[in-house]
């Protein structure tokens, strides 16, 4: 039996991270393609709604998990991978090359999500227009809300700080997570409800390669130059790159200050529900 050369484990873990990003991204801009265009030409309730979108965008995370967590462990989003580097050992020589190789994925997810869809959002929105934009990018108050900049930026670090937090206390080990591999089903779960929650001031990209592959991909589709700003003209894109990498470390930050610190090590023993009397009161 001939032996297969093996893979060089960075190699390795990028095809995951690339493999995994596309599978998120492949349903996540392909919903909101299906919703945007396809319900604006159709029977506006039969392709779905905001809740749909959400959804989607949720189970696209726990495939994508699913699909690269036993290689890499899926972080699929630069701001998972740049607050793992900052507080639990991630190398920083990796953090580069996995940045790369998710939007590499995300960027390969849009433009065949583009290709698909490309008589519809052509059919609707003929000029390429704002009608469409918000199927590959985000945009303040997704394109209608009175949201400004800095409205979406705070938007961004606090959705991501929140998505970290939960993140760190489902896979911490010490902290009672998941069993039997269920933690990307339910961090699929917490982007559902972010994206319920938190989904309307800035389209709860909340990760930069979502945002900036298919961004890029608009930007070389017919979109041009208005694919780096938003509704009101002004520079944009930089929004969702920053701000989910200051939320990310905020989130992960406070996990390990208010829990991660304080959770007994093997051998100790937990702190009890409540005080017990110092003295006795019968």
């Amino acid at each position: 039996m001939t032996r297969r050369p093996k893979v060089p484990e960075l190699a390795a873990e990028m095809a995951a991270e690339f493999a995994g990003t596309m599978i998120l991204i492949l349903f996540g801009v392909g919903v909101v393609a299906q919703v945007v265009a396809g319900s604006g030409l159709g029977d506006p309730q039969s392709l779905g709604g905001h809740d749909s979108i959400a959804w989607a965008w949720g189970i696209g995370v726990t495939l994508g998990v699913y699909v690269a967590a036993r290689i890499s462990g899926g972080h699929i989003n630069p701001a998972v991978t740049f607050a793992l580097a900052v507080f639990k050992g991630f190398p920083w020589r990796k953090v580069l090359p996995f940045w790369f190789a998710q939007l590499l994925g995300a960027f390969t997810a849009a433009l065949i999500v583009r290709w698909n869809y490309s008589e519809i959002l052509q059919k609707f929105d003929p000029g390429l227009t704002e009608k469409t934009h918000i199927v590959f990018s985000t945009m303040p108050g997704n394109g209608t809300l009175p949201i400004g900049t800095w409205g979406a930026f705070r938007d961004q670090v606090i959705g991501t700080a929140i998505l970290l937090f939960l993140v760190l206390a489902l896979t911490d080990l010490r902290n009672a997570p998941p069993l039997a591999n269920l933690a990307p089903l339910i961090i699929g779960l917490i982007v559902v409800a972010i994206g319920m929650a938190f989904g309307s001031a800035a389209g709860y990209a909340i990760n930069p390669a979502r945002d900036l592959g298919p961004r890029l991909v608009q930007w070389l589709t017919g979109y041009g130059s208005d694919a780096w700003r938003d509704q009101y003209g002004h520079l944009y894109f930089w929004v969702p790159l920053v701000a989910p990498l200051i939320g990310a470390v905020i989130g992960a930050g406070l996990y390990i200050l208010l829990i991660g610190r304080n959770i007994p090590g093997e051998g100790e023993e937990a702190p009890p529900t409540r005080p017990e009397p110092e003295y006795d009161v019968t």
